[in-house]
């Protein structure tokens, strides 16, 4: 017995027992740890190579009038901001695919910054281009941001965040998209020099630089200064696409000024007759985020700017109803849980427009009104015991609830 267990060998290298760790018995065969290991190295390598081929094939059949059908489907209207997004994501894409031939000509990465109101849809552009593309996305916060050494959080965080989107998976988050929302934030206060660090301004625009430019940044898995003993991953930030979005509030002024007229009242010259004074967003350049207080150097990491246009009445009624997952439809979808068919009047939706542009809510306004409309109706009919199959909210049943709620507290200013 003792001289077949000696006799033993691993049936794929050929290794004796005395010379493994551990020999695995099988029906007929034997395999020792080394191979293991070793098969279990070539499977982590197939998979990867797998994944990667997977992402490239998804990514090269979308094309820039494709993405923007799609983006068509869930947000209404922006149709310039659609376009450049478009554009810029199907060059990124490509330029992943890209191999250096003779000519080694490289394509730089093209980093977008989006403007415009809030509630005019960046977030949602942002979120919605990631899904279309199925790659790994996050949004960050630019207002907890400061400078390492300061409360708050580093800007490495962004990239803990887009890791833990990818379930860790490295390559898969160099190919992610990260949305940094409020990035108008992090601008300088003044031009005034100051005995003071702006920690939470100009600071985080330079520790931005090299991570939106691209470079290898040792990431902390489980964020930085929770657990100071982590182990880093490497992670190089060349091929994630950055989308930098911000309301710059009171940039206005420094367009108008630029433009020579006024945001209200008559303009100056003659030769500003067709200048669109309702919405100065569409005529911003890279100057007037300069003069409001963003530095050059992350202007120039961020060459592609494009602006939303401010959300008018026809608009706000498109997106109430319209988009695959609008407000509407969710309503319904809820109802339909109940065995309910739920209904609204076409004057219902304008009401619920009407009071957004009042109070100067934007589209996220609609969904508060909504809920205000719909509170009652979604606490009580649940607990009925004999519930009606149809439910229809008409102009008056809209007016009362709205009443009765805190909304109507609002004051424009």
């Amino acid at each position: 017995m003792n001289k077949k267990e000696k006799d033993v060998r691993c049936s794929f290298c050929g290794a004796s027992k005395q010379d493994s760790l551990m020999l695995i018995a099988g029906l007929d065969a034997h395999i020792c740890d080394k191979c293991v290991a070793q098969a279990n190295d070539i499977l982590l390598e197939e998979f990867a190579s797998r994944k990667n081929k997977n992402v490239q094939a998804t990514l090269t059949l979308l094309k820039p009038l494709e993405i923007k059908r799609h983006l068509d489907q869930y947000v209404i209207g922006q149709d310039s901001a659609k376009k450049v997004l478009s554009v810029a994501v199907y060059n990124h894409y490509k330029r992943l695919n890209q191999k250096v031939g003779k000519d080694e000509v490289e394509i730089e990465k093209s980093n977008i910054m989006m403007v415009g109101e809030t509630g005019t849809g960046k977030t949602l552009l942002a979120k919605t281009i990631a899904k279309i593309l199925n790659v790994p996305f996050c949004i960050c916060d630019a207002t907890v941001l400061t400078e390492a050494g300061y409360v708050g959080e580093d800007v490495e965080s962004i990239l803990t965040r887009l890791l833990q989107a990818a379930d860790y998976d490295v390559a898969a988050a160099e190919r992610g998209i990260v949305y940094i929302d409020e990035v108008d934030k992090v601008a300088r206060k003044s031009d005034n020099p100051s005995i003071t660090r702006d920690v939470s301004g100009e600071g985080v625009q330079q520790a931005l630089l090299k991570i939106l430019e691209g470079t290898i940044v040792n990431v902390p898995p489980q964020g930085g200064r929770k657990h100071p003993d982590q182990k880093m991953i490497p992670v190089n930030t060349n091929n994630i696409l950055f989308i930098c979005g911000g309301a710059f509030d009171g940039i206005e002024k420094k367009i108008a000024n630029r433009l020579r007229t006024q945001t209200v009242g008559y303009k100056f010259a003659k030769e500003n007759d067709d200048i669109d004074i309702n919405n100065l967003y569409k005529y911003i350049t890279p100057q007037d985020l300069k003069s409001f207080g963003l530095i050059p150097e992350l202007i120039g990491r961020v060459p592609v700017l494009t602006y939303l246009n401010p959300l008018d009445r026809e608009t706000l009624l498109n997106i109430l109803t319209e988009p695959k997952n609008s407000l509407i439809k969710q309503y319904q979808k809820l109802f339909e849980f109940e065995d309910i068919a739920l209904e609204f009047s076409k004057e219902v939706y304008e009401f619920i427009v009407d009071k957004a542009l009042e109070f100067k809510l934007g589209a996220r306004g609609l969904r508060s009104i909504c809920e205000a409309i719909m509170i009652d109706a979604m606490f009580e009919i649940p607990s009925e015991k004999q519930k009606s199959k149809k439910l229809t909210i008409d102009l008056d049943y809209a007016k009362e609830k709205f009443e009765k709620s805190d909304l109507k507290k609002l004051k424009v200013a």
